[in-house]
């Protein structure tokens, strides 16, 4: 069975996050933007794909179809065993184009589409590949976006935990917002707090501290830039928190100067971002190689959300799949991975990530 093409797909959905905002810079995100990684074959199986690219989705798009579908157009599709070897060979092609942001998020997408492929090939979900699956349902946290006052905080957290959340993450960068939101949940409801990489490394000990009596789950990526590890091991020896970090980190190789580091208690590699689903359990074999936990990044809503899932089931530890707070306008899957009563997401049975994407939808919401 040959490739016969790969191509991007730029799908971009409206949201209402009501008091909360994304912001990416002095711009203001209304939108999921998502590139899908259609992956074609001789034999008429599609495989599907998921490459990060939030505020640059053109971007993304063009390294698809610029970088990744000349190095795959045409070549045997591999099995599982071989897909490893075959995103090797495409990421020593592409190295000189870097070896971190958009040139790995392009190669994630094809990696993915790879592992939906070689479940569909055997018939079965991407998990029965790897291992056998631990659990049918996965718990979400709800990953708040950007609110500022505490009254709204308190407010919104609330509510989730009405919705069925059992776990709460914040984005924000105060401690009044972080006391008001444990004060709403109470003692029992897991929070966390991710900071999106915005203070030095004496700031970043300072707010751990004192953010300790509110019993955080972990504090999240709070020293820029990302990348020094150093620092960060200082913010988790001195803070008297749990440090997670991962989702800007591409490769097993960033992972493990983190982990040597000894920068992180949680370690979050994102399978849009990371390198796919190959790289990503490279990862997890190095973080319990050495007892690092696991809080993957996944807040999205394309085949990188199902990909997540299938992954996750593998796990009995208790490992949260991370969702955006908000309500979309759409959903490719028809509403089955929405977070039910208890909190939890069913791990999809389909062969290869388990859904094959609603085209109705894909349709509707394409930028061309």
């Amino acid at each position: 069975m040959l490739i016969t093409n790969v191509r991007a797909h730029h799908v971009r959905i409206p949201y209402d996050a009501g008091v909360a905002s994304f912001r990416q810079g002095a711009s203001a995100i209304a939108a999921l933007d998502m590139i899908l990684v259609e992956v074609s074959t001789d034999a008429g199986l599609t495989g599907w794909g998921d490459a990060f690219g939030y505020v640059s989705p053109r971007t993304t798009a063009t390294a698809v179809d610029e970088m990744i579908a000349p190095q795959a157009r045409g070549l045997e599709v591999p099995d599982a065993e071989g897909i490893p070897a075959f995103i090797e060979r495409i990421q020593r092609n592409l190295h000189l184009f870097g070896r971190y942001g958009i040139t790995m998020f392009a190669i994630s997408g094809l990696d993915i589409a790879l592992w939906d492929l070689a479940g569909k090939m055997q018939g079965v979900p991407l998990h029965r590949l790897i291992g056998a699956r631990k659990r049918a349902r996965i718990p979400g946290y709800a990953s708040l976006l950007r609110i500022g006052t505490p009254e709204s905080v308190a407010g919104e957290c609330a509510t989730a935990l009405r919705r069925g959340y059992t776990a709460i993450k914040l984005h924000e960068t105060t401690t009044p917002a972080v006391f008001a939101a444990r004060q709403a949940i109470g003692a029992g409801i897991p929070l966390m707090v991710d900071m999106n990489c915005p203070l030095d490394g004496e700031e970043a000990i300072a707010f751990a501290q004192a953010c300790r009596p509110a019993a955080l789950k972990w504090l999240e990526e709070p020293v820029w830039p990302p990348e020094d590890f150093a620092t960060l091991a200082d913010v988790r020896a001195k803070g008297g928190l749990d440090i997670a970090a991962g989702e800007n980190a591409c490769t097993v190789h960033q992972f493990r100067q983190m982990m040597q580091a000894g920068a992180v208690s949680y370690a979050q590699p994102s399978v849009t971002k990371v390198g796919g689903v190959t790289e990503y359990l490279k990862v997890v074999a190095l973080a319990d190689e050495m007892g690092v936990r696991l809080a993957p990044h996944s807040p999205y809503f394309g085949p990188g959300l199902l990909a997540t899932l299938q992954l996750l089931s593998l796990r009995d530890d208790g490992t949260f799949v991370e969702l955006f707070y908000m309500n979309r306008a759409a959903c490719l899957w028809r509403g089955r991975v929405d977070t039910g009563a208890d909190g939890t997401i069913a791990v999809p049975e389909g062969p290869g990530l388990g859904y094959e994407p609603d085209k109705e939808v894909m349709e509707r919401y394409r930028v061309s």
